[in-house]
């Protein structure tokens, strides 16, 4: 039997076009980034790639089919199996789509975005993640990016960026 081995993940969403250099810091060491959807300029996830492989999907914002980034996606890491979709939260309620995601995909961890709103919660055996907003501040929200570690037990943090 090998080692279980350490992965750490980047989590990343709602950028909207604003690449703010922090992240180069906050993500050093990573394994994996997860972009959670609307990224706006193409260009940020190339400036992602360069920190680490970068796994995004589509928001809103991104208009879904035109972004080229799928709207959901499934990725296994570490034996833990992790669904991204940039909506599954809206006004503070897990929205109906949301559910029947979580319900057909059964995953371990949900990395999601939208709300803006940095979250952290079980919901069952599934760890649901929201980074917050990395993008140009909006409301009173602080603007934020997430780390998760992976070993046989799950931890999750969010990190506050300077405004």
């Amino acid at each position: 039997m090998s080692p279980v081995q350490t992965i750490c993940i980047g989590v990343i969403a709602d950028t909207h076009s604003l690449f703010d250099p922090a992240i180069r810091r906050h993500f050093r060491g990573v394994d994996h980034i997860i972009h959670a959807g609307d990224i706006g300029n193409r260009l940020l996830i190339d400036q992602l790639q360069a920190i680490a492989p970068v796994m995004a999907v589509s928001g809103n914002v991104d208009g879904y089919v035109e972004s080229g980034f799928p709207t959901e996606a499934i990725i296994t890491l570490n034996d833990f199996r992790i669904v991204i979709r940039h909506v599954v939260f809206e006004a503070g309620k897990l929205t109906k789509e949301g559910k029947a995601f979580l319900d057909r995909t059964r995953p371990d961890i949900c990395i999601f975005g939208h709300t803006h709103q940095p979250k952290s919660e079980w919901l069952g055996d599934t760890l649901l993640f929201n980074p917050g907003s990395a993008g140009p501040k909006r409301f009173t929200l602080p603007r934020m990016v997430g780390r998760i570690t992976m070993r046989i037990r799950l931890s999750a943090k969010h990190i506050t960026l300077e405004d």
